[in-house]
């Protein structure tokens, strides 16, 4: 028996030793997310964002080491795409994972942080979800085009970003919310090294203070971002670089697209030298965010953390580079512009797969706080990819009829503000009213103004309750004493008595004198015969004393002696009490010494003027400062430190004062000028509005009341129009076109080689009317762009058969598919959160067909939104 129980207990440990065994050799992509001893641990995140980098123009082909890392070694995500091919909004998507119409920030200098910003949406980052919940956030890098670097964005432990846009020297960074400028030295001051050494440097020392305590951090380089300054050890690399021309490059003019590509013609000889100047210079940048990447790489691995940490690399925009004869830049809606480089690494995610879905960057967001165990916050529009990476779960590792995944083929591209319509705003006015008659007149009847029985001064209509039970609206009847009482009031307001300032005080304006009276007037005035006024006295003796104030003294001034002399003082409060005479005296020598002392006459021109409390300007432009500032190097340096604090304040100052000049330049009153005709029409017209206005039905004030904003946004865009024309004119800028967005490019742009000797030269790359809404729609059977102007015109690239989108073929779409395909554009155009944001084909859970109706154009007709 003995020997029985012995082979039992064999065969026993036999058999958890080989499943023992098979578990350690698995295959890795059946691993969890984390390593077994590491489950307690949540993972790193670290986010690595280029500003400008294309696909489309072969950015990608010279980073061998980042493919290496990021391609090799993890998911490639080839439709790849920004919902707004521009820095600050593109930026501001990724960080609240929103669309541009529900962030409100349509351009790099439109509300591109601002209060607004800081107040609504910033405190609603992924890092402030993170930094919640126990991760140790950190940012490296340019963050919006207008930060100021005044603040710390919340949400951030360590903050190392970049004061406005993109720098490689001479910039200023706010570390920790201290300004640090730097300049011109690499060794010190190459921006994209700086960021990767300050990074790094956290992570190690972070991981050392708080080793269980996961890291999540921004690394945002400004490569491969103008001006283009790459480090000195790349400077000779691609001489021959011609990866930027594409079938589309110079392709122009293009008589069948929007305006600006009507208008740009084919680019001139010196414009195509700069397009392969411009490129070689690009990836020469790029080989420095090259480096970063393998230095981060190293760095995760020496300290035992790559297999916990999730990297993601990405762009905030593509770029173009003489495509449609455009010189360069970006914010055009076609996929050199809005197609980006996508990578993710990390646990489980199977190294070199291929992910065909649509991913965007307003998914990045909901996508870091899926890493960090967080759910997606139902405000934001995107959505997690991980979905995508087919991460293992132990509830589905071992099941081989896995479902369909369900994930979005069409997306919004939008760019430019919306304009405010008339006719949008009445429509919308009339939506708004479209309850029954009795449930608007109850809602209107809950104001306490319409409440009382006629009572309040101006009160113009009342609610009143019939024998049935039903509100009504009815208007005021005022008595005929009453009518009286007004009448003589307004008689007594028009002759001068009005209390309100705003008023014009010309007296009667109703009353004038007759045609003849004014022109016997004028006889007289005009005859010779009439004597005129003349004073018996004539004053012709000269001042003989002058009384000045200045600081709070009367002085009085003999003008009769040779030199000014300073008399007897008195104070402004109480010059008229003897008693604090001496006082004054004594007040006097003082103020008279310490002028003195300063070398300034109380009177006459000073002898030199105090820009500081250590430095002076004497009268011969000659600049004094205390001996000290001259000797010591460390009073030198904190009073340079406090000129620059100054100036930034007055920087500051002098800024506001421009908006608060510019907001009283738009509400400057009419002025009075009760001698000109004009002058009694227009208050004709005012008093027959007033009139007009208070006999309005209260369901018409609305609807007049946005008509008077639009006529008043309508004036202020004509003025700004005029101001920017006048400061065109004054400076004489040849380059600066009306409606159209140039510039010029000179021998001096670029610091570093190559460098640009051809000379100077204006090219315009965008227009003022570029406002767009797109449809981008890729599936298995469709793969289009559909365009909305705001100026009405239509565009639509089929890019299955042209996929540079060369020629639109919207006249070849039936009418019936351009009214659905505007349908689901002004859908999503409104739509708020992610089960708005994200359309599905019907009936794609059944794969077939029969689930829903079908679209011959599209495949599955789009139906609705993901519930």
């Amino acid at each position: 028996m003995k020997p029985s129980w012995f082979a039992v207990i064999l065969a026993v440990l036999s058999t958890e030793l080989l499943t023992s065994h098979c578990s350690t050799i698995k295959s890795p992509r059946f691993r969890g997310r984390v390593q077994q001893e590491r489950k307690n641990i949540r993972p790193n995140i670290i986010l690595v964002l280029t500003d400008d980098q294309d696909v489309e123009l072969g950015s990608m082909q010279v980073m061998n080491k980042t493919r290496r890392i990021m391609e090799n070694g993890g998911a490639s995500f080839i439709n790849a795409f920004v919902t707004t091919p521009m820095c600050c909004p593109s930026r501001s998507s990724m960080l609240t994972g929103k669309y541009v119409h529900n962030h409100n920030i349509y351009t790099n200098n439109e509300n591109c942080s601002s209060p607004s910003w800081q107040a609504t949406h910033e405190p609603r980052t992924f890092a402030v979800y993170l930094n919640n919940t126990g991760y140790r956030t950190a940012f490296f890098g340019k963050y919006l085009n207008e930060y100021n670097g005044s603040y710390i964005p919340p949400g951030w432990r360590e903050w190392v970003g970049l004061v406005k846009n993109s720098r490689f020297y001479n910039y200023t960074i706010s570390r920790n919310g201290n300004k640090e400028k730097h300049g011109f030295d690499y060794a010190k001051d190459y921006f994209t090294d700086l960021i990767t050494n300050e990074s790094i440097n956290y992570f190690r020392m972070s991981k050392r203070i708080y080793p269980h305590r996961p890291i999540m951090m921004v690394i945002s380089h400004a490569a491969p971002h103008g001006p283009e300054d790459s480090a000195p050890q790349f400077s000779e690399l691609y001489p021959n670089a011609s990866q930027h021309i594409t079938p589309s490059y110079n392709y122009a003019p293009n008589m069948d697209k929007h305006w600006i590509m009507q208008y740009t013609g084919p680019m001139l000889p010196i414009h195509m030298e700069f397009t392969n100047v411009l490129q070689r210079k690009r990836l020469q940048t790029l080989m420095s965010v090259d480096d970063s990447m393998e230095r981060l790489h190293q760095m995760l691995a020496e300290m035992g953390e790559l297999e916990n940490t999730y990297i993601i690399y990405t762009a905030d925009h593509g770029y173009h580079i003489g495509q449609f004869g455009l010189v360069k830049g970006k914010s055009m809606p076609y996929d050199f512009d809005i197609r980006v480089p996508f990578f993710i690494r990390g646990p489980s995610v199977e190294p070199g797969s291929v992910v065909p879905q649509i991913v965007l960057n307003i998914d990045l967001a909901p996508t870091i706080l899926d890493i960090a165990g967080l759910d997606t916050p139902p405000d934001m529009d995107g959505k997690s990819v991980l979905k995508l990476l087919d991460l293992e779960r132990p509830g589905n590792r071992f099941r081989t009829n896995k479902k369909t995944k369900i994930w979005r083929d069409t997306f919004l591209v939008e760019r430019g503000k919306f304009l405010r319509k008339k006719e949008e705003s009445s429509k919308n006015t009339q939506q708004s009213n479209q309850l029954p008659k009795y449930e608007r007149v109850k809602e209107l009847c809950q104001q306490a103004r319409y409440q009382t029985a006629c009572e309040q001064p101006g009160q113009k209509w009342q609610c009143t309750e019939d024998a049935s039970g039903k509100l009504r609206i009815h208007k005021c009847k005022v008595s005929s004493d009453i009518l009286a009482i007004r009448k003589r009031t307004r008689s007594i307001h028009s002759r001068g008595y009005s209390g309100k300032d705003k008023d014009c005080n010309c007296g009667d304006a109703d009353y004038r004198n007759s045609r003849a009276q004014r022109k016997n007037q004028r006889q007289f005035l005009r005859n010779p015969n009439v004597q005129k006024y003349k004073p018996r006295f004539v004053h012709t003796r000269q001042t003989r004393s002058l009384s000045v104030e200045f600081e709070g003294e009367i002085y009085d001034i003999n003008l009769e002696e040779e030199e000014l002399q300073v008399l007897k003082t008195r104070s402004i409060t109480k010059r008229h009490n003897a008693e604090n005479e001496e006082e004054a005296e004594e007040t006097a020598r003082a103020a008279h010494d310490t002028m003195v002392a300063d070398g300034t006459d109380a009177i006459g021109q000073p002898s030199s003027v105090r820009v500081t409390h250590k430095c002076f300007i004497l009268p011969n432009d000659t600049i004094h400062c205390e001996r000290e500032l001259y000797q010591s190097a460390r009073a030198w340096k904190d009073h340079k430190a406090y000129i620059d604090k100054e100036i930034e304040a007055l920087q500051d100052k002098i800024k506001n004062l421009r908006e608060v000049r510019g907001h009283l330049k738009r509400r400057k009153p009419d002025e009075c000028d009760c001698s000109k005709q004009s002058y009694y029409n227009k208050e004709k017209g005012v008093r027959a509005q007033e009139k007009l206005k208070s006999h309005l039905h209260p369901f018409k004030e609305a609807a007049q009341e946005v008509d008077g904003k639009l006529q008043l946004f309508k004036e202020n865009r004509r003025r700004k129009k005029e101001r920017k024309g006048k400061r065109r004119q004054k400076k004489g800028d040849e380059c600066s076109l009306p409606g159209l967005t140039c510039f010029t490019h000179d021998n001096n742009h670029w610091q570093t080689a190559p460098f640009w000797n051809l000379g100077s030269f204006c090219a315009c790359t965008s227009s003022n009317n570029n406002t767009y809404w797109c449809l981008r729609t890729v599936n298995d059977t469709h793969n289009f762009l559909f365009c909305e102007f705001a100026t009405g015109f239509l565009e639509y690239f089929d890019m299955n058969t042209d996929p540079y989108q060369l020629t639109n073929t919207v006249h070849t779409v039936e009418r019936g598919i351009l009214n659905q395909l505007h349908i689901q554009l002004m859908e999503l155009r409104s739509c708020q959160g992610y089960k708005q944001c994200n359309p599905r084909p019907k009936g794609l859970e059944t794969g077939n067909k029969d689930g829903g109706s079908y679209d011959p154009h599209r495949g599955q007709l789009w139906d609705g939104w993901e519930g």
